[in-house]
């Protein structure tokens, strides 16, 4: 009963390389010949002569799939797969047996068993119902970040756009940064498009193919954050009535976007920083260790050298995430870059929103150079997206007062000052909420408390 061992290639076609397997069986020479035939395949192979040996696995390790034989000495496969379902266990069983009947196959599947096979078997029957359970694992992983991109994510900018000598020499930067798999540290102002960077630099990477997971710091409660990353075990706390994957093993074979990595509380920036040394992750309140594959992309508005001179943010961590930094310019460092860029949202927003599209005169993409672009590319997104549904272009809502015929002559008009007079022109349309302030600006509510601080607003 041999078989080939797969090339490299097919390994990482498959996944295979990613996944974690537990053989159980209490025949010592059945259980080696498929530790060893599954060792080519997988990441991780482990074997226990029984229930009780399984057990004891299963609490310091995840796997994506157990290979368990029912007739054991002590407790019974079934018996033992119906305790892992009970304690949260989610992934793949497949159960063999060399005495079975349909009562037995029903009382397995009803149990929790993805695929259940007699012995004696060919090896590549079980091969391909490992091949099986494996492909629903990613699928399942695949789904989820699909799911959660779709209804968690901010909205990207549909392209890095720009000719500028900036956007040129970033453009040759992500390219060559995006072949290696060390972190990278993306700075940059709100709404510069370090997201669209981070997704640029996964997809022309060797792990393109893999799963593009996003993750914003700042939105996620600082008692939930552990466990959106890491995971937890079945009553870790209160509301935990199950296991739980988190962010980091959906990532897997992929990468993991931390946006806005300067948010992240004290204690769990050093649980980051052994992940990064250890590629291990702990699920909260379980004892198992998960290795994972995934490839970090940071991201922040902040001076980060500055967050650690403060006490704010540990200096290891921020050396370890600064193995390459990329600075990606502000809007009003290449303004020679508005008009592609108005011509490219209005391109693709028109379709999305189901109307016309709008023209623009090189008068008012003046107007568009003359502004100082606090929130940056996401600003004047958001200014074409408003634009296109009013039916022109709304120049006049960065200059309040003013006609958009009659805009600021750029050497007579100090453009902070319209900056604050815009910002105080939106407050002022919301009756004073910060947070729908700072959406229709394109910036951080952080960012535009700053603003107002400057300022002396209240």
């Amino acid at each position: 009963m041999s078989v080939s061992s797969p090339s490299p290639t097919e390994r990482l076609a498959e996944g295979w390389h990613l996944s974690s397997v537990l053989v159980v069986d209490d025949e010592q020479g059945m259980r080696n010949f498929l530790e060893k035939t599954l060792a080519t395949r997988c990441g991780e192979v482990h074997g226990a002569e029984s229930a009780e040996a399984a057990e004891q696995l299963v609490r310091a390790h995840r796997y994506d799939l157990v290979i368990l034989d029912i007739t054991l000495p002590g407790k019974s496969g079934i018996v033992f797969l119906r305790e892992l379902r009970d304690q949260g266990y989610t992934g793949e069983v497949v159960l063999i047996t060399a005495f079975a009947d349909l009562d037995t196959a029903i009382e397995a599947l009803r149990a929790g068993a993805s695929d259940f096979i007699l012995k004696p078997f060919r090896i590549t029957q079980l091969l391909n119902a490992v091949k099986h359970c494996l492909e629903r694992s990613r699928l399942a992983r695949e789904n989820y970040v699909l799911r959660r991109t779709i209804t968690e994510r901010t909205p990207a900018f549909a392209g890095l756009v720009g000719q500028s000598a900036a956007m040129t020499a970033l453009a040759q930067s992500l390219s060559r940064v995006a072949q290696v798999p060390s972190t990278v540290l993306l700075s940059g102002e709100s709404g510069t498009g370090k997201e669209l960077a981070a997704m640029a630099l996964h997809r022309n990477s060797p792990r393109g193919q893999g799963p593009f997971v996003p993750v914003n710091c700042a939105t996620m409660s600082p008692e939930l954050i552990e466990s959106e990353l890491f995971g937890h075990a079945k009553g870790a706390f209160t509301g935990a009535s199950k296991s739980r994957d988190g962010l980091f093993y959906y990532a897997q074979g992929g990468t993991l976007f931390l946006d806005e990595i300067g948010e992240l509380p004290l204690p769990l920036q050093a649980t980051l920083l052994r992940v990064l040394d250890d590629h291990r992750i702990r699920p909260v309140g379980s004892e198992q260790q998960v290795s994972v594959d995934v490839r970090i992309i940071a991201a922040t508005n902040r001076k980060l050298a500055d967050e650690v001179a403060a006490g704010r943010f540990r200096a290891d961590l921020y050396y370890r995430l600064q193995v390459v930094e990329l600075v990606l310019p502000p809007l009003r460092e290449h303004k020679e870059d508005i008009p592609a860029l108005v011509a490219h949202f209005i391109e693709t927003l028109a379709p999305q929103l189901g109307v016309e599209p709008i023209p623009v005169s090189d008068e008012e993409l003046a107007f568009l150079q003359q502004y100082d672009w606090p929130g940056n590319v996401r600003e004047l997104r958001n200014l074409i997206e408003r634009s296109l549904i009013l039916g022109s272009l709304n120049v006049s809502a960065l200059y309040p007062g003013r006609r958009a015929s009659a805009p600021p002559q750029p050497a007579a008009t100090d453009l902070h000052t319209l900056e604050k007079q815009h910002i105080l022109a939106v407050l002022e349309s919301v009756q004073g909420d910060k947070t729908r302030a700072a959406s229709l600006l394109g910036i951080s509510r952080r960012t535009l408390e700053r603003r107002c601080a400057e300022w002396s607003l209240s």
